[in-house]
């Protein structure tokens, strides 16, 4: 509880540092780190000396379970949400209340607006996200976790791979199989993409067979219960196309360049553009049309971004994915994607899956 307790109280700093003197924490991913609690559907009233997690009777157990220290607000049956919370605010005399902007709706801020009129409701912008940009030692230790539990359940579902199974076969076994080496699930609905499916940075699986195209690229992670991994490989399984063998040898050395460039104190920009160089200088910079990674943790997309114009200095205890990209419409793409943690003298890569396209043959 000693870790909630300090990720509290950095918020208050930052708190400190607005004209609010509390925050009302709606977003649900920003309430568990903070707390602990797993469930949703509640809010955290954080002020300068306490904090006060509003919720209801559904969760009563789970909160004593997960967060038994914290004061809690249950609400009653029948009541809504920003009633119950407007009675908290009127209790604890709260007049200067900041409020997560991006994450609160305009109807609930209206709602609120209207029960408690005292109250002067303050903007704020990635106070908890800012805090979450940087891993402790346990959640590196839960993306570990995540990591491996992705990587044995592709290696699983690659030793599988028939050529009448269809991308949403393949989908459905990488999330059973990551569920048997104890994820809780995957990270997010997989990317299976067979052949020109491939050009689609989010293809949704379909019932296309593996058969109908010499590859397939498939975008997976595990989450670990909170925690979560995110990698991408292209697998061969039918005779090795020139052309693919040549896209894969420049986003791979795109990517391991990137990475090589990661350290404390280069800008996410820094390490985007070395990817998007080599890539621009192959001839491909205008199939290269997403940025080159992402932050990972709680959620599977969040802060930082590496991209262009993302001037944020790379710190140890980051988390990134690095995920060069080349594709043709009609014909297919290639990403590669690794997880990456920065670190005092550099980087480690999280991920263990082979790489080499030599590696990646399946047929």
């Amino acid at each position: 509880m000693a870790r909630y307790s300090r990720r509290c109280d950095n918020l208050r700093k930052r708190i400190a540092k607005t004209e609010a003197n509390s925050l009302l924490v709606t977003n649900s991913v920003n309430v568990t780190y903070l707390t602990g609690f797993t469930g949703d559907d509640s809010y955290l009233l954080l002020m300068e000396d306490s904090a006060v997690l509003i919720s209801d009777r559904r969760y009563t157990i789970q909160l004593r379970e997960e967060c038994p220290e914290l004061d809690l607000y249950i609400r009653a049956p029948g009541t809504t949400m920003h009633e119950e919370t407007a009675k908290v605010l009127r209790k604890c005399q709260i007049r200067q209340l900041g409020v997560e902007a991006n994450s609160m709706s305009l109807g609930l801020r209206s709602k609120l607006s209207l029960a408690a009129p005292k109250v002067d409701f303050i903007e704020t912008y990635g106070l908890v996200e800012e805090l979450r940009i940087l891993k402790d030692q346990g959640e590196i230790a839960r993306i570990r976790s995540a990591c491996r539990q992705a990587s044995r359940a592709f290696d699983v579902v690659r030793s599988l791979l028939t050529p009448a199974m269809t991308e949403k076969q393949i989908a459905a076994e990488l999330e059973y199989r990551a569920r048997l080496f104890g994820a809780s699930g995957l990270s997010f609905p997989p990317i299976v993409a067979v052949g020109p499916r491939a050009a689609l940075p989010h293809a949704t699986p379909t019932n296309i067979r593996i058969s109908s195209s010499p590859f397939v690229l498939i975008d997976w992670g595990a989450c670990d219960g909170l925690y979560r991994s995110d990698l991408t490989r292209v697998l061969v399984t039918g005779k090795l196309p020139p052309k693919l063998r040549r896209i894969h040898r420049i986003v791979l050395e795109a990517q391991r360049e990137a990475i090589r460039a990661i350290r404390p104190g280069v800008t996410c920009q820094a390490v985007d553009q070395v990817a998007r160089d080599i890539i621009s200088k192959a001839g491909y910079g205008k199939q290269f049309g997403h940025g080159l990674g992402h932050g990972i943790g709680l959620e599977i997309h969040e802060a930082p971004w590496l991209a262009n114009n993302q001037q944020v200095e790379l710190r140890p205890g980051m988390v990134v994915t690095v995920e060069p990209g080349i594709y043709f419409p009609g014909w297919g793409g290639v990403r590669i994607e690794d997880d990456i943690l920065v670190t005092r003298s550099g980087y480690e890569v999280l991920t263990d899956v082979p790489v080499e396209l030599e590696e990646c043959v399946v047929a």
